[in-house]
């Protein structure tokens, strides 16, 4: 029995209001991002009437992309380098079915998406096993030999690439050769990619898949069996990273050895670095940064890797959780 009842209803008092601040700011926060996400979404739908489609286009692949490569590492604590053999090689299968096979705009992404999954599959059950800078090696060296395959292969056209691939008519009634449609589907595409790892963030697997990224031996302590953890999370995001790549080929009406180069995985890597690793919009920001600076240094005489070198450094000593990062980092610690 204690010996102060005064004092330890205080106490009780205190804590249960200190429970319900904590509640009413996490659903403050939960309001506050729906708000940001509903202004985010009306800016892109009026965005095109303002801005070039195609790059608008080619920003929201690239954010996807983005995204599929930062839940893995920024909630599952994997770091890969081999991310573009599912980004490009989703976009071959996408632009051989469409181009040489005549399927529809839908089912060549479909397809393209499915041999992603099933690469990520394969490439999961052989990495998964280990860890750190292993893990980052022996995807670095499948993506390689995805990119072998797809010089020497004789449907992907060695250099060349598959050129010249028919956007065609989406479920037979939208004509994708307008840019307007071709932006909506697109977008739409985005949005539901993004949708999933918002869904797969905030779900009971999401919060295992922290948890492992935090401390690995305490969540086998706890009895989850982690390879199986990091095996789904790597396989969603080699799907969300190949549906990234077959809109982009449709888009673009291209699928090239670019989308499987090492340098395409190191690019995603450094739009997830300048975004904010381990926040859902960091890499949106990130992927816009830099195909932003990609289109129009394009057009200067300014060394274009060296400037984005040079941005990522400031970032890094500046901005030590990214852009968004250290915006959402600020804006908490406000009371």
């Amino acid at each position: 029995m204690s010996l102060h009842p005064q004092g330890e209803s205080r106490r009780a008092a205190r804590r249960d209001r200190g429970a319900a601040d904590a509640l009413d700011a996490g659903n403050g926060g939960l309001a506050a991002g729906m708000l940001a996400a509903l202004a985010a979404l009306l800016l892109l739908l009026a965005a095109p009437f303002a801005l070039y489609p195609v790059f608008l286009m080619k920003v929201l692949c690239f954010a996807l992309f983005a995204c599929a490569f930062n839940l893995l590492i920024g909630y599952a604590g994997l770091l890969s380098f081999g991310h573009a053999a599912f980004f490009g090689g989703a976009a071959y299968v996408t632009a051989h079915t469409v181009k040489e096979w005549g399927l529809p705009p839908e089912l060549g992404v479909l397809l393209g998406t499915g041999a992603a999954a099933g690469m990520g599959l394969v490439f999961g059950l052989l990495a998964i096993r280990r860890q750190g800078i292993y893990f980052a090696m022996i995807t670095l060296a499948l993506s390689q030999m995805v990119f072998f395959l797809a010089l020497q292969l004789p449907f992907t056209h060695g250099e060349d690439g598959i050129q010249a691939v028919p956007r065609g008519l989406l479920f037979g009634l939208f004509d994708l050769s307008q840019p307007l449609t071709m932006y909506y589907t697109v977008l739409a595409i985005f949005v539901g990619g993004f949708a999933i790892i918002w869904r797969t963030v905030h779900s009971p697997f999401g919060q295992v898949l922290t948890a492992i990224r935090e401390n690995e031996p305490r969540a086998v302590s706890l009895g989850y069996r982690t390879e199986r953890y990091k095996l789904l999370a790597f396989v969603l995001s080699a799907t969300l990273a190949g549906l990234a790549g077959g809109t982009k080929a449709i888009v673009f009406q291209l699928a090239s050895l670019t989308d499987v180069t090492w340098q395409m995985s190191g690019e995603v890597v450094l739009m997830t670095l300048l975004g904010g690793m381990g926040t859902l919009s960091g890499p949106v920001v990130g992927a816009t940064l830099v195909v932003t600076l990609e289109s129009y240094l394009a057009a200067t005489s300014l060394p274009v890797p060296v400037v984005i070198g040079c941005i990522f450094v400031v970032c890094v000593l500046l901005f030590r959780r990214g852009i968004a990062g250290e915006i959402l980092a600020r804006v908490h610690r406000r009371p």
